[in-house]
């Protein structure tokens, strides 16, 4: 989710500067863009939350636990916003108790997280040592949220592979992942299977393939252009189909549990939608996306386009072969209808025209699509650079897979907003408009028969988010990564997201509107006693200031970053006693 998705980068998305009209709807998801539906979801429908192991832990090298790629790339010089690493992040490898207080507050059904492979094995290999303190930190969770009567949906892999298995094979460009894999998954279902029953193999598979291997942006930081990416996703897609074989053969008749994969997908719209080359444009911009990894794992195959594609330009560039791998018929019948349930990541929409970049001017993943995106304008964008407020695209995309992958049944393992903002704010209210529309678009969904069977709001909390480290908030809590304690704090939008979960929906609109109200005026108390700990924290730093004036001054620079209102007469007052004790010296 969040999840750092940068694939809005500035170089690729342009700004669509134009008025432009609401573009048709598609057959099978006609809607007016502008139109709420009060309505509540199914019976049983089930309401979640989300985090990974890597964003929200810390205890990156206790307990036994294994150096992760990540790791390794946070603590190179300018690979993250202000040099920022997950070393600590929420801390929740110690606050277990404390965070399942939070789900509880919320009245979650079910809680997404993931296990941390070098956690439980170090090297990741299964035969060097498995580390069981690790291993009985996932044991104390997952029995902690079923005693609160709140369902655990496991990801495997979210992004932290063991560093080991980066510098003696090259990580997901090598074959040999597959079976590395799948012994850790076979141990997760060893260990936590007779409680398990929703298995997640890999999470957003797009950023690890294209951000790791193509654009460097992400661990392990590699620029392959033009092959990385797909040859590490080959491998994944391969990795996810040997897992779920396994647990197909051992361990499905004795655990009754699924297995599915977690795909991330924007949508895209066609810019003219009576221009034939912009809707084939914004079909390929979502083939090319989730389709990537969702047709090989429903159909036996990439998508064809993609195989037209990547082959043609291949073929230009003077390659006897294409740059995108090909799965043989034995593999194409063993990777196809690989998924009992299908994970959907989505955050936002793209309007999308045709633009031919030349064979000559280099190979990525990027020019291959030979597309161009755009952004309107108008569109609402609080936080991340790549992440606009677009509901109606979220409904688009829900029918998409509906069609094309025989609607599966799904569940949304991550949607929701950030802020990017330098002071404190727990009013959240841009969120909440967030989570009431695209809630909203999902449930519209529904009732166009879209299978969907739970929602994960992303993120739980304020957490890491990779490249961009501690400067965007995903989270419903906030958290005071400046103090040690990592406390956390209920912004407005939790209250609102508590109160569609009690009502299973949106009843009317005069309640929707009460909810609303109360969150505002929830999160002004919860903001009062923010400010009271930031007082207090200030008074601290005084107090050193006063001992050690130079270097108290240095601490307190980085560790009062921008106070709210409250807490800036004492900044000032920390100012002027700098002067008095300089002059006096």
């Amino acid at each position: 989710m969040m999840l750092s998705h940068r694939f809005g980068r500035a170089c690729h998305v342009l700004v669509l500067v134009l008025c432009l009209s609401a573009a048709e709807d598609f057959d099978w998801s006609a809607n007016n863009h502008d139109s709420f539906y009060y309505g509540t979801f199914p019976n049983g429908f089930s309401w979640g939350a989300g985090s990974s192991a890597y964003q929200t832990e810390g205890a990156w090298d206790k307990d036994g636990k294994g150096l992760s790629i990540w790791d390794v790339f946070t603590h190179k010089k300018g690979k993250t916003f202000l040099n920022d690493t997950g070393d600590t992040s929420c801390e929740g490898y110690y606050k277990i108790k404390d965070d399942i207080l939070l789900m509880k507050e919320l009245n979650l059904n079910h809680y997404r997280f993931s296990i941390s492979w070098p956690r439980i094995m170090p090297t990741g290999i299964r035969s060097d040592h498995v580390n069981e303190k690790g291993l009985k930190y996932y044991n104390v969770l997952i029995d902690e949220l079923l005693e609160n009567n709140i369902t655990p949906i496991v990801t495997l892999y979210h992004w932290d592979l063991p560093q080991v298995l980066q510098e003696k094979y090259g990580g997901w460009q090598n074959i040999s992942m597959i079976n590395y894999f799948n012994d850790f998954a076979n141990l997760c279902f060893e260990r936590y299977g007779d409680r398990v029953k929703y298995w997640i193999t890999f999470n957003n598979p797009w950023s690890v393939a294209v951000e790791g291997y193509e654009t460097g942006e992400h661990a392990p930081g590699l620029k392959l252009g033009g092959t990385g990416a797909y040859r590490a996703a080959h491998h994944i897609i391969k990795a996810h189909a040997k897992v779920w074989h396994t647990y197909d053969s051992q361990w499905r008749s004795k655990q009754k549990g699924m297995v599915g994969i977690s795909l991330s997908g924007d949508w895209g719209e066609p810019v003219d939608i009576t221009n034939q080359k912009d809707i084939e444009a914004a079909e390929r911009y979502v083939q090319f996306y989730i389709g990537w990894f969702a047709t090989p794992i429903f159909h036996g195959d990439y998508p064809q386009v993609m195989k037209d594609f990547i082959g043609r330009k291949s073929a230009q560039q003077g390659s006897g072969t294409s740059r995108l791998p090909t799965f043989s018929s034995q593999e194409k019948s063993y990777i196809k209808a690989t998924c009992d349930f299908l994970g959907v990541g989505h955050f936002t929409t793209r309007y999308i025209t045709q633009k031919t970049f030349p064979s000559n001017r280099g190979t990525t993943y990027f020019s291959d699509r030979d597309i161009a995106e755009l952004v309107d304008p108008r569109w609402p964008d609080p936080g991340s650079e790549w992440l606009y407020s677009v509901p109606w695209g979220f409904r688009r995309l829900l029918n998409f897979i509906k069609t094309q992958y025989g609607n599966p049944m799904m569940f949304i393992t991550e949607n929701g907003v950030s802020e990017k903002m330098m002071c404190t704010e727990l009013c959240d209210n841009w969120r909440i408009q967030y989570y009431k529309d695209y809630i909203n678009e999902m449930l519209k969904a529904i009732r166009d028969g879209v299978n969907v069977k739970g929602y994960t709001a992303w993120s739980l909390m304020d957490k890491f988010e990779w490249d961009e480290g501690y400067s965007e908030r995903f989270g419903l809590y906030y958290v005071d990564f400046k103090n040690k304690n990592k406390p956390r704090y209920p912004k407005a939008s939790v209250q609102f997201y508590k109160r569609i979960i009690k009502s299973n929906g949106f009843p009317n609109q005069r309640e929707v509107e009460n909810w609303k109200r109360k969150a505002t005026e929830t999160c002004s108390t919860s903001n009062q006693l923010l400010a009271a700990e930031e007082q207090r924290n200030t008074a601290a730093n005084i107090l050193r200031l006063i001992h050690d004036p130079l270097t108290s001054h240095m601490e307190m620079v980085t560790e009062v970053v921008v106070p709210t209102v409250c807490t800036l007469c004492i900044l000032i007052s920390a100012v002027f006693l700098m002067f008095l004790l300089r002059k006096r010296n």
